[in-house]
């Protein structure tokens, strides 16, 4: 208590000394009070589960299952997609790999535009809406910051903040998703399966909804959002002046957690550090099937790069996209790293190795090529927003080189992994995804799904045959695009096809009938410009969204 006064007094002295500054104040001192409040420790080694030391049942087919998840990774940022960023002159040989050795969904969908639905779509085989996950849980350090910056925002497209329902929130780790809601670790640990989980989280941590309490044996937490300090002599930095970056550096620290212990630093570079231990959990339990959660924070923001790392962008154009390009070589390097583990322990093949990412790319980094070719951005429900790497490879099951066009979705990860790993699944589960293995191994012809459905508030979208709509309900405005000649999004057909705009409408107020109201309210309303990434200039016909979070 005695802490958390001093770091509250600091800050308002610093505010009253520095008023006309205060946003960049709290952004330089917030880290330090966090450091005060949650004190971090050095590292503590881990201490995985171990398996037995051979295989004592030979018998047991079951592929060890290892879910690679990366976090606001554009379409474009690997070289399977266009020839990747900077022009194609920054490779991702190793996720390359995976879809050479099994299959790549080009059409691969995310749950939600941002991270926290997604992955309780993943988790779940649900759309996040079905039990009321509908908005993205914001620290309550980052949202104070929030809503400072929008209060000095004097762009001609501003955010907002309802300050009064924000006060009114719950903790941020009392916001999750509802520990009654079955996890596929749940059912592969149910069915024998050792699970572990590294990285990322975001789905709550109080009352029964923390990773070890959803089917995780073991779990290892993302606690802070740095990759390094800042000021570490190892690490490149690239900061924006943006409200959302200037928010996550703001609630940053450089944490992490095992199984509910306390804060310690990660032992080095955070994305190396997790593909470290990711290989201590495969070689513990390399004789007995396991599912391996790997959440990595890579690439979200705050930007940081090893050093090593960004020199090797040095030919690359401009400072962000160097250090940019350096985090997505360090996820590449490590899906490189787990390839070879498992084939050194003569596992590879019998191992199912899912890769794809929360959603696409974001409009804060100022990058402008991350969903190449596609309009949009994270938080919108343009192809952009939620079109995200979607890859499967299985040596033992799926043939190599495969491409698939069909419309795939974050919640047939959980159908998926579950028929593979021979889980029955109860009645009771009511999940909305399908198993993906007929139609990979052409035992089904038909399309998986027919219409996929989005929604964040007042942003919402339908993807039903050839036909994409989408709808910011706070402006009014409406877009309609036959993906069968314009997969870009760029004719809007609204005006010529007023029948088929009031079917889909139908089919959303039917799907939006059966969802349940959010778990937390949303608080934040913001201008996202379709064609123009954060802090470009907006512009008299310049097309934009409202997004609700």
């Amino acid at each position: 208590m005695r802490k958390l006064f001093y770091a509250l007094l600091i800050i308002l002295v610093s505010g009253l000394l520095l008023w006309e500054y205060k946003v960049n104040v709290i952004v330089w001192m917030m880290p330090k009070v966090m450091n005060l409040i949650n004190p971090v420790q050095e590292n503590i080694p881990t201490s995985w589960a171990e398996g037995p030391s051979q295989n004592l049942n030979i018998d047991d087919t079951r592929p060890n299952i290892i879910l690679i998840l990366a976090d606001d990774m554009g379409y474009n940022d690997i070289s399977l997609h266009n020839g990747g960023a900077a022009d194609g002159t920054l490779q991702t040989p190793h996720i390359d790999s995976l879809a050479e050795s099994g299959i790549w969904f080009s059409r691969g969908y995310a749950a939600n535009a941002t991270c926290s639905p997604s992955r309780a779509s993943i988790m779940t085989g649900k759309y996040p809406t079905r039990f009321g996950f509908e908005f993205t849980p914001v620290p309550d350090a980052g949202r104070t910051v929030l809503n400072w910056l929008v209060q000095e925002d004097d762009s001609a497209l501003r955010g907002r903040i309802d300050r009064e329902i924000a006060s009114n929130l719950p903790p941020f780790l009392e916001q999750g998703m509802p520990s009654e809601q079955i996890t596929i670790a749940e059912i592969l640990k149910n069915s024998g399966y050792y699970t572990a989980h590294i990285g990322k989280w975001h789905l709550g941590h109080a009352y029964g909804m923390d990773p070890q309490s959803q089917g995780f044996h073991d779990s290892l937490s993302l606690q802070g959002g740095y990759y390094l300090p800042q000021d570490h002599p190892d690490v490149v930095n690239a900061k924006f002046d943006t409200s959302i970056d200037k928010m996550v550096w703001s609630s940053g620290q450089y944490a992490a957690k095992f199984n509910g212990g306390d804060l310690f630093k990660p032992e080095g570079y955070v994305t190396d550090y997790y593909t470290q231990e990711a290989l201590k959990v495969i070689d513990k339990n390399k004789n007995r099937p396991f599912f391996l959660y790997l959440s990595h924070w890579a690439i979200h923001n705050p930007l940081q790069a090893l050093r090593g790392d960004v020199e090797k962008m040095s030919h690359m154009s401009g400072h962000n996209l160097q250090v940019y390009s350096g985090m997505i070589a360090a996820l590449d390097r490590s899906v490189g790293l787990i390839i070879k583990k498992l084939k050194e322990l003569d596992i590879y093949g019998k191992s199912l190795i899912i890769f794809t990412s929360d959603n696409g790319g974001a409009n804060y980094i100022e990058l402008e090529d991350v969903n190449k070719p596609y309009r949009g951005w994270k938080i919108s429900f343009f192809e952009g927003g939620i079109r995200v790497p979607f890859i499967a490879s299985w040596p033992d099951e799926i043939n190599p080189n495969q491409i698939s066009d069909s419309a795939v979705h974050h919640f047939d990860i959980f159908p998926t992994i579950a028929a593979a790993a021979k889980a029955e699944l109860s009645k009771e589960s009511k999940i909305d995804g399908v198993n993906l293995m007929p139609f990979i191994k052409n035992e089904n012809s038909n399309e998986p799904h027919e219409t996929l459905f989005w929604r964040s508030g007042n942003h919402q979208s339908v993807l039903h045959g050839k036909w994409k709509y989408i709808i910011s309900k706070k402006e009014s405005f409406r877009w309609l695009f036959d993906t069968s000649i314009d997969p870009l999004e760029e004719t809007n057909l609204i005006e010529k096809h007023p029948e088929e705009a009031r079917m889909i409408e139908k089919l959303l107020s039917e799907f939006n009938s059966e969802q349940k109201d959010p778990l937390f309210p949303s608080t934040y309303e913001a201008p996202i410009l379709i064609d123009k990434y954060d802090g470009q200039i907006y512009e008299e016909g310049d097309e934009y969204i409202y997004w609700s979070n």
